[in-house]
């Protein structure tokens, strides 16, 4: 029965076989999911061989231009989750039921953060490798409120991230 099943390809796999201009769209689309709700590193999309017979800076551009729009395009998104869960009260609810110390110690520490560093901090946080997109962005939704800013906070701190990452990379292959 079960090899019968459709086998899904993980999102590495996809981006890594990401080309040309439907490539682009696919690095959107993983883009925008990673913002909402995919725990997967952003970086990937520097992986994707895109190939439409630009120069290596041309095609890089454009990847770094399409992932940070698609990482606004969701961060938009996930406010407008996380202002509706905020008004509504059920989040609060939901986390007062199940109450634990630990966690609210690092939701009173995250709310600290989120408040006295706003936008900057958005992009602070989502400028850092490795780090984990969708808390960053769950956690500034829930005091944050202007889709505009949010948005040009997330392109920019995932342009500066790709950049962080690629500047890592190629000093390492000068070093090698």
């Amino acid at each position: 029965m079960l090899s019968t099943l459709p086998v899904v390809p993980s999102p590495d796999l996809l981006v890594r076989s990401a080309t040309g201009w439907p490539g682009l769209a696919l690095i959107l689309l993983y883009s925008f999911l990673v913002a909402v709700v995919l725990p997967f590193p952003g970086e990937l999309v520097l992986l994707a061989p895109i190939e439409l017979g630009l120069p290596g800076w041309g095609e890089l551009a454009l990847v770094v231009g399409v992932s940070a729009a698609g990482k606004a395009a969701g961060s938009v998104f996930a406010l407008s989750l996380g202002n509706s869960a905020t008004r509504t009260g059920h989040a609060r609810d939901l986390f007062e039921r199940f109450r634990v110390d630990v966690l609210v110690a690092l939701e009173d520490r995250l709310g600290e953060f989120v408040r006295d560093h706003g936008y900057l901090g958005l992009t602070a946080a989502l400028a850092v490798p490795g780090s984990p997109d969708t808390v960053s962005i769950y956690a500034f939704s829930a005091v944050e409120t202007e889709y505009p800013k949010f948005a040009a906070a997330a392109f920019v701190g995932t342009v500066l991230r790709l950049l962080v990452v690629v500047g890592i990379a190629g000093g390492l292959l000068a070093v090698v």
